[in-house]
């Protein structure tokens, strides 16, 4: 056991720094380095390392990559930043739509998803603008794991909350929906007093004329929206993805050696390997272990039970991520009252917030823009912690409020 959190807490290292003097390798790098070390000290065989990869979220993440690849190549960037430059005229009015449009469409969509379609299209905004990353980068990461509270398809662990308590869409939205408007509000007016300098030291360019389409971005849009409406459908999410860059590979009739170019192959190795990581840890037993000694002090009818679970599945978030958390916490839920689930969701998503390595949208973010801007852990965290202790105590309490205990 000693050996698999070594293992782990050397992978968290690699992964949390941008580079380490004694080991400079990188985050995916350090996932691999994490999932054969999980391998060679015993704490899963072969078999079990390749079956806690979760093949979903590998296909969901290859297939954006490759739609994402056309949409850029069609202009549909171009013009989104155009678009963007027309109606925000300040960088706080940017950074308000960045975060405003990241929550609302993860409340809809997936919000690694968002974040693979969104993350391209601030990145080309950035470069043109020459506007400080950090700001927009974070507020796009923290708004669409915010935002994706609100509903039971916006991020994977509600997904599973859902299957696992059988509650309805409409019973989820109604409950966590109006919390996690609120909750964003706050957040968008947290982010504008946190980046007030960076803010008010630059000002946007002038737009332009609008720049030209290529003559198939109507069909790579009406792909793009077919694959928008499977997943809304609740077709399977990796294979809807793969089914539209397939039917893009299909249409243009052209080698796709470009859009594989565009695909982040060491993300998909670094999420690859986070699996196995999380899988060996989980192995040991002391996940599980945590939570009875918790337990005991989990009530939601009293403020300081409801504190006590909260930060127990704010810490669990950050330690084994937040879908194996939810896995592992679920069948307790049921016993703690119909706050228990709906608490769930929200803290499980908000807590993603906390860290650079608390959600996979954060990943996305930061590994994507890495061309523009190098986020790092500290940096991510200087607005990450307040951002996530203000969202929860305005969240937690409302919540409870509303009469849901």
């Amino acid at each position: 056991m000693i050996a698999t959190v070594a293992v782990f807490l050397l992978t968290w290292v690699l992964i949390a720094s941008r580079r380490l003097s004694w080991l400079p390798i990188g985050r995916p790098a350090g996932a691999l380095l994490g999932a054969v070390g999980m391998v060679a000290v015993g704490a899963l065989s072969p078999a079990e390392a390749l079956d806690a990869v979760d093949e979903g979220t590998i296909a969901l993440l290859l297939g954006m990559m490759l739609i994402t690849a056309w949409l850029e190549r069609s202009g549909w960037f171009a013009w989104a930043t155009h678009r963007a430059l027309t109606v925000a005229r300040t960088p706080r009015q940017l950074l308000v739509a960045v975060c405003v449009s990241a929550g609302l469409l993860s409340a809809l969509l997936v919000n690694d998803t968002v974040c693979l379609f969104m993350t391209p299209l601030l990145v080309a905004l950035l470069r043109r603008t020459g506007l400080p990353p950090a700001p927009y980068l974070v507020a796009l990461a923290t708004s669409a794991n915010l935002g994706s509270a609100a509903t039971l398809v916006g991020n994977p662990q509600n997904m599973l909350i859902g299957s696992m308590s059988g509650i309805s869409f409409a019973s989820f939205l109604g409950t966590v929906g109006p919390v996690a408007a609120v909750a964003l509000a706050a957040h968008v007016g947290l982010l504008s007093l946190l980046f007030r300098r960076e803010l008010s030291a630059h000002a946007l360019p002038d737009p332009g004329p609008p720049p030209a389409l290529a003559s198939d971005a109507p069909l790579v849009l009406l792909v793009g929206a077919a694959v928008t409406m499977a997943m809304l459908g609740g077709l399977h999410l990796g294979f809807s993805a793969l089914g539209g860059a397939v039917a893009l590979m299909v249409l243009d009739r052209r080698e796709p050696s470009e859009a594989f170019a565009r695909v982040d192959w060491s993300l998909l190795l670094f999420f690859a390997g986070l699996f196995v990581v999380v899988r060996g840890l989980a192995a040991t037993g002391l996940p599980e272990r945590a939570w009875d000694l918790v337990a005991p002090n989990v009530s939601l009818s009293e403020p300081a039970g409801a504190a006590a679970l909260t930060g127990a599945l704010v810490v669990g978030s950050n330690v084994v991520s937040n879908v194996p958390l939810v896995l592992l916490v679920g069948p307790k839920m049921a016993s703690l009252g119909p706050a228990a689930w709906p608490l769930l969701g929200l803290v499980a998503t908000v807590a993603g917030n906390l860290t650079l390595v608390g959600s996979v949208a954060n990943v996305i973010v930061a590994e994507q823009a890495k061309e523009v801007h190098d986020l790092g852990f500290w940096e991510y965290a200087r607005v990450g912690v307040p951002a996530t202790a203000l969202s929860l105590l305005v969240g937690v309490p409302l919540l409870l409020w509303r009469g849901y205990s």
